[in-house]
């Protein structure tokens, strides 16, 4: 009776709004004092991994996404893809894919990019004469779809608890990436032709203009992964190179931003995604201690091994409650609590952690827009003010887009793992 009325005490609790990392810590306390152990356990591990080189990356790349989300860089970038590519059919569209994708990487939360450059994209598709419905569905999917490419926060969460190469989990998004972009980019061609929608005729002079004119944004993804695999430096310190660039570039070379005014509230509020990270991965560490003691994932193995047999069975299960996951959680939650239980059944079934990975990430892509929960959907209707129905006919072609290239990606590991090898890194 006292273990059912804490589970109502919980689920009321997170009905009425209370932060997730807080249920996650309740949770965690609980279990740890119903078991009779001290519940300090719940913060022990929060120390291995403040002892992790790789733990800084993450504030010095939130931080550098943020100082470009709040410049006009994103109006740099339009105008040089815009010139690299409205000359194809659907070109714009595909301007909107490839900025976002951008933005997201950088920032690794969907919603910053829905938020931020939805207002300057939106407009712009329905001025082209792109169709509403395919206007509000691409925005919206497109806010996720940066998330495997490189400095992704998810990706360094994800290396951090499943104890694997972040510049190995790096190089294995770029293919899966480009695998995302490239379906949805053959849907925005074909709905360019059907909808006539004009294009932008290519000329070196624009071109050259644009290029000059975003001359200081540009070698940013040369530098990173370049960088790492030139062997110039470690991830950890691409951040922190890669947080210096930005900072001097918006601040003092296209003094976008204020150096007194600006700075300091774009540090605050990518440090609140940063401390939010952190309180998720100090409580939900601690609940999966909990786990790990009841040897959750072991009786989770012998289910699944006494009615799976087949490892396509296994990652087709997999990919279905991943989606579901992505769903209900937001995503640094979902890596924490998930992946560790996860981990050791895909590892029986011959699934490499790196592929897993892959997987993982963009099943969770797919969940932020799957209804009825998904979270973009929700961000999407506040930032459009559409009706969450309405947002959801429009993304649920591009549901069914994602989902193709998630079939690719779970059942031919090479496109995750094929540059791994190639490029020596694993």
């Amino acid at each position: 009776m006292e273990v059912f009325l804490i589970v109502v005490g919980l689920v009321l609790l997170a009905l009425f709004g209370s932060p997730l990392f807080a249920i996650i810590a309740a949770v965690a306390l609980i279990a740890f004092s119903l078991a009779g152990i001290d519940t300090a356990a719940v913060i022990i591990e929060l120390y291995r991994i403040a002892e992790t080189p790789t733990l800084i990356a993450i504030p010095l790349f939130a931080f550098a996404g943020y100082l470009l989300a709040e410049s006009n860089s994103p109006k740099r970038m339009l105008g040089l893809a815009e010139a690299l590519f409205g000359w194809l059919p659907g070109g714009l569209a595909i301007v909107v894919l490839a900025t976002c994708a951008f933005f997201t990487a950088f920032t690794g939360a969907s919603g910053v990019t829905i938020v931020a450059l939805g207002g300057l994209l939106y407009p712009l598709l329905l001025r082209q004469r792109y169709p509403q419905q395919f206007s509000l569905g691409l925005v919206t999917a497109s806010g996720s779809i940066g998330l495997l490419f490189p400095p992704s926060l998810p990706i360094i969460l994800y290396g951090l608890v499943a104890a694997v190469s972040i510049d190995q989990l790096f190089v294995a998004g770029i293919i899966p990436g480009f695998l995302l972009l490239a379906v949805l980019s053959l849907y925005s061609i074909r709905t360019g032709v059907v909808a006539q929608v004009p294009r932008v005729r290519f000329s070196w002079a624009n071109a050259w203009s644009a290029v000059k004119v975003a001359a200081w944004e540009i070698p940013l993804p040369f530098i990173i992964i370049g960088g790492i695999y030139g062997g110039a430096f470690t991830a950890t310190e691409a951040a922190a190179v890669t947080a210096f660039y930005v900072f001097v570039v918006e601040v003092f070379i296209y003094r976008d931003l204020k150096l007194f005014t600006d700075v300091p509230r774009v540090m605050k509020d990518s440090m609140i995604l940063v401390g939010a990270i952190l309180a998720i991965l100090g409580t939900a560490l601690g609940l999966t201690n909990y786990l790990v003691d009841e040897q959750v994932p072991q009786k989770l193995f012998e289910l699944v091994r006494e009615n799976i047999t087949s490892k396509v069975t296994f990652l087709l299960i997999l990919n279905g409650f991943l989606i579901i996951v992505g769903m209900m959680m937001d995503i640094f939650s979902a890596t924490i609590v998930v992946v560790p239980l996860i981990l050791p059944v895909a590892r029986a079934f011959g699934v490499d952690p790196l592929h897993l990975g892959i997987i993982f990430l963009t099943n969770l892509e797919i969940g932020y827009l799957t209804p009825p929960v998904g979270l973009n959907l929700f961000l999407s209707s506040l930032r459009f003010n559409k009706s969450v129905l309405h947002i959801t006919r429009s993304v649920l072609i591009f549901i069914a887009l994602e989902v193709i290239a998630l079939i690719l990606i779970t059942y031919v590991p090479e496109v995750s793992l094929w540059l791994v090898r190639v490029l020596g890194t694993q």
